[in-house]
């Protein structure tokens, strides 16, 4: 762990720049596509979705808030582990996986960033530009955060603050504009399907556990970091919520079915014109770039803690510029060239559950230690079963589809979800027979 006294002098990141992280890596550019897919299989219950998602992720963040608490460390989620899993093997393999999944989230954030960077400044959308753009931002957020923790909380706060602004912006006038009526327009939803909607949804919150890692430079964390995965949480869950009774009152159910991944931009455009669309846009780099900030930091912190604990190799304890080891930029070389050349659908498929694994994991590291963290063990009990469902339905719904078993309308969230899962900030287009969903095609 890393919680010692050499630690202090890097404590610069304040409760709302923390936050900001939390922010900045959940409000991401999959909740476009998110909101319209889930609005799709709930209608007016959307709300309810996302509020129940929300639920679930507050008791997931109880657990993270607890152990970040009592035990600060750069490492995060990867610390936590060695301290109950039980097993050397099982704490290694699982620090990997989350490693692994790291990589893979920011080789698709960095696509996505290409992707709309694309789409605004250069026609077609299907440019050569994707991977120019996101290879650039790679570039550009890996050295703000070799700056230091506290460039690192500011820049995220501004990153942040525009997007929010943007959203605020929308939200305000689409209030304006929103009918009542359209809200009441209510169907029979299955509990399968509203689960699976709360499945679906929940991803949207998932980037809550990077803040994590910035625990080791808060100068209070066993009273910050609690209030600060309550604040972020807290706070994406109303936005979340406003913004679904916005859309949902302003699109029309035939216009859901018909743009489903791009719902959020379909409610803009009656209310702004195209600067609307165009400003859902702007939103969404932001949204991206914030997102591959909060990321980097993390890979930042848990390749080194990893180096240090001798999980990897002496690579990650050698530094060569403004504190990145040799490691860390081997990674950052890694993502670039998934980026550019790879695929990554499949892969991300695998990724999405490890990541929700290690979302189970960090609860029974925090049960085992709850005396020490000061944890309620009802709240973390009820956590807990709340993540094992959504995991369990989530894994039953990929098994259904890998071995090729029909997959209805209700079952389509979990082929979204397949491809958000541990991500979800990327552009998704369904197919036409509904049958699975594709990643929308970059370049």
């Amino acid at each position: 762990m890393s919680d010692s006294n050499p630690l202090h002098h890097h404590r610069h990141i304040s409760i709302w720049g923390v936050a900001a992280l939390g922010i900045g890596s959940m409000v991401g550019a999959g909740v476009f596509a998110l909101l319209g897919q889930i609005a799709i299989n709930v209608r007016g219950d959307t709300w309810i979705a996302f509020v129940l998602a929300g639920i679930a992720a507050l008791f997931s963040g109880y657990s993270y808030a607890r152990l970040s608490a009592v035990y600060p460390s750069r490492g995060g989620v990867t610390d936590f582990f060695a301290l109950g899993m039980g097993s050397p093997v099982v704490e290694r393999a699982l620090a990997c996986l989350y490693l692994i999944t790291l990589i893979l989230t920011l080789a698709l954030i960095a696509k996505a960033f290409g992707a709309y960077a694309a789409r605004i400044l250069h026609q077609p959308e299907h440019s050569d530009w994707v991977n120019i753009y996101a290879t650039g931002i790679m570039v550009l957020l890996t050295i703000i955060n070799l700056l230091g923790s506290k460039t690192v909380g500011r820049v995220e706060l501004v990153l942040v603050a525009v997007k929010l602004i943007i959203l605020f912006l929308f939200i305000v006038v689409g209030a304006i504009t929103l009918k009542p009526s359209m809200l009441d327009v209510h169907q029979d939803v299955s509990s399968s399907m509203m689960f699976s909607s709360i499945g679906l949804a929940f991803f949207a919150y998932s980037g809550f556990g990077l803040m994590a890692s910035a625990s080791a430079d808060v100068s209070n964390p066993e009273k910050d970091m609690p209030r600060a995965f309550m604040l972020a949480i807290g706070l994406v869950i109303v936005l979340y919520v406003v913004l679904a009774l916005v859309v949902l009152g302003n699109v029309s159910p035939e216009d859901l079915i018909k743009y489903t991944d791009t719902a959020v931009a379909q409610a803009a455009a009656p209310i702004l014109g195209s600067f609307g669309f165009f400003l859902v846009s702007v939103a969404a780099l932001f949204a991206t770039a914030s997102s591959i900030v909060a990321n980097v930091f993390s890979m930042l912190n848990v390749s080194k803690e990893m180096g240090g604990s001798g999980i990897l190799p002496s690579a990650f304890r050698q530094t060569m510029f403004a504190g990145g080891s040799k490691g860390f930029f081997l990674l950052i070389a890694l993502v670039m060239l998934l980026t550019n050349f790879f695929n990554l659908s499949f892969i991300a498929n695998v990724a999405s559950a490890t990541f929700l694994a290690c979302y189970i994991a960090v609860f029974v590291v925090c049960w085992r230690r709850r005396k020490a963290c000061h944890a309620n063990a009802l709240l973390l009990a009820i956590g807990f079963i709340f993540m094992v469902g959504i995991f369990t339905t989530f894994i039953a719904e990929m098994i259904m589809l890998a071995f090729g078993y029909n997959v209805g309308h209700w079952q389509v969230p979990f082929c979204l979800a397949w491809q958000l899962a541990g991500v979800n900030r990327i552009p998704i287009t369904l197919t036409s027979r509904n049958r699975c969903l594709q990643p929308f095609q970059a370049g």
